[in-house]
């Protein structure tokens, strides 16, 4: 059995081997029906906790998009394990994955009532490596949101966050 820095240690090498082979990594781009990639991505988070009170609302309306479909799905898995993770003593955590057309451009997004951050230090937050709250506070490695930006900046996109404490 491994412990808990191990583990800690295991999940770090294998996101940097992520982050580093993205580059590398053709798009394989086709068009992919985003609700059904947000569907199964929710599913599997709710499978790890089946007893936790969540609200997820998931528009009807999202629009289908050209990407690379495993790579718009770790987007998700990214976003809403974040989502999850940020949540956690909400009662019941709200989670909405939603879209909006913003000067002729889809823009989705993800929404929750988590714990936030203060947006002094928006700029950090796609930085490898840097976190705004602790390990001890919420797990994790500091490199899923920059996996996440240079997915989108791979496909053309934009990123961004906005947020408050609590």
């Amino acid at each position: 059995m491994l412990s808990t820095s191990a583990r800690q240690g295991e999940q770090l090498v294998e996101d940097l081997l992520a982050f580093s082979r993205l580059g590398r990594h053709p798009l394989a781009k086709r068009l992919v029906k985003v609700a059904a990639v947000v569907r199964d991505v929710m599913r599997g988070l709710g499978a790890h906790e089946p007893t936790r009170r969540l609200q997820i609302h998931l528009a009807a309306d999202l629009p289908d998009v050209n990407a690379d479909p495993m790579l718009l799905r770790q987007v998700f898995e990214n976003l809403l394990s974040n989502a999850f993770k940020f949540t956690q003593g909400r009662d019941p955590a709200t989670i909405t994955v939603g879209s909006e057309v913003r000067n002729d451009e889809s823009v989705f997004f993800v929404r929750d009532n988590g714990a936030g951050f203060d947006m002094r230090y928006a700029s950090r937050l796609f930085g490898v490596f840097q976190r705004l709250h602790t390990q001890e506070q919420f797990a994790g490695t500091g490199v899923g949101l920059s996996l996440v930006q240079r997915i989108i900046n791979r496909h053309g996109g934009k990123i961004w966050a906005e947020a408050e404490v609590n």
